[in-house]
């Protein structure tokens, strides 16, 4: 009887170890974006309010963006989400939705919307149809559109009049750009984008860089941006993630655990950035 007590015990402590596991790494999780597999799970999981409108660029440019709520008693800054070369996917929906879970409106527009056939956005190409649409956009009328979001997001009622951005691959590039442009932005984040050939006395926001590793062709580009800003006494932080590759935020199992490990270290950098400089 006792032999009985004893191996029963020890089955209820492994039981009760493996659901403290299991819910660990369930809480570690939620407290970064899913990857590209699991985004429409966690999107389909997710409290949070979530809708397509469409916001005025302009002359009648009607463009059509994913909007995420946070779960928050008082206002909200605002953080532009601008996809990556792949247009705007359910992974970026669910990164503006992790945005949200850490307490940010967050406006992710389609940059291709009227682009495709038929005046179609991202989702009316296949991959290869996006990628390569998305490299003949003017980059005016992209920092168009994007000064428009952010207007959109910041006169939303339960918003207030603080801004960010953040971007991934084409999109990276295209916040940092983005920032060269618009002297009201309030932060940046470049998640794997190159660096501007230019521009840079026109920023005024503190920009935060993170690359992997394993990304040259975009890492060769980040000490042009580190000496310009440092000499007009301007904020850029780079960040570089040992061993991950180009994308590691959006392919977490990639590079032998170096993009988890990555992805782990860059997302609180991200929020952390946006909560000094867009909640003060």
């Amino acid at each position: 009887m006792k032999e009985n007590i004893g191996i029963m015990s020890r089955i209820m402590s492994l039981a009760f170890a493996l659901l403290l596991v299991v819910g660990t790494s369930s809480i570690i999780a939620q407290t970064i974006p899913a990857d590209e597999e699991g985004a429409v799970a966690r999107l389909d999981g997710s409290p949070r309010h979530g809708e397509w409108v469409a916001y005025d660029a302009g002359d009648g440019d009607m463009v059509r963006a994913w909007v995420t709520y946070p779960e928050r008693s008082g206002p909200a800054p605002v953080v532009v989400v601008i996809h990556e070369i792949y247009g705007l996917t359910d992974w970026i929906r669910g990164v503006a939705d992790q945005l949200s879970r850490d307490g940010f409106i967050a406006v992710a527009p389609d940059l291709l919307d009227g682009h495709g056939p038929n005046g179609g956005g991202s989702d009316s190409m296949d991959r290869q149809e996006v990628v390569a649409t998305i490299r003949t956009l003017d980059r005016t009328d992209v920092n168009r559109r994007l000064k428009a979001a952010a207007e959109f997001g910041t006169g939303l009622p339960s918003a207030t009049d603080r801004v960010g951005v953040v971007g991934y691959c084409w999109g990276g590039s295209s916040s940092f750009l983005f920032a060269v442009d618009d002297a009201g932005l309030d932060a940046a984040v470049v998640y794997y984008g190159s660096s501007p050939e230019m521009g840079f006395e026109s920023i005024s926001a503190p920009v935060l860089g993170l690359y992997g590793g394993n990304d040259e062709r975009v890492n060769s580009t980040i000490n042009r941006a580190e000496v310009a800003m440092s000499r007009m006494n301007k904020t850029f932080t780079p960040n570089i993630f040992e061993s991950a590759g180009h994308g590691f935020l959006r392919n977490q199992t990639g590079q032998d655990g170096a993009n988890m490990r990555a992805t782990k270290e860059a997302w609180p950098l991200t929020i952390d950035f946006f909560r000094r400089h867009l909640e003060s």
